[in-house]
């Protein structure tokens, strides 16, 4: 049975690891082992950032919706309880996208949470 060379399939995951390091600070752009370990950890990060950036988007949009309500005499939790009682359902990127661009179509919304 013939031997098998590995040279090629490691030069290949090598160069894949270096090619996504690229840009790293000090040796961990162009020494394997240490570029390995920091893709590894940057991909961890990356993944747990995509998560977070859900919720802070989620946290920005309240923080708006909250302070375009109050203009209007509601609070937060006063407006999206009086847009649930009146069947409204609109989300809260689409309630902050209206009122940080058109806060007289808001103030609409408002008077409808109001009754």
């Amino acid at each position: 049975m013939a031997r098998v060379k590995t040279a090629i399939i490691t030069k290949k995951k090598h160069k894949k690891i270096l090619k996504r390091a690229k840009g790293y600070y000090g040796a961990k752009h162009y020494r394997f082992r240490q570029a390995k370990q920091a893709v590894m950890k940057s991909g961890a990060y990356a993944y747990a950032g995509r998560k977070d950036k859900k919720s802070n988007f989620r946290k920005l949009w309240i923080i708006r919706i909250n302070a375009a309500a109050r203009i209007n005499g509601l609070t937060y939790s006063t407006l999206i309880n009086g847009l649930k009682k009146a069947n409204v359902t609109i989300n809260r990127k689409m309630l902050a996208d209206l009122a940080f661009t058109d806060p007289k179509a808001f103030a609409e919304v408002c008077k409808i949470a109001k009754k």
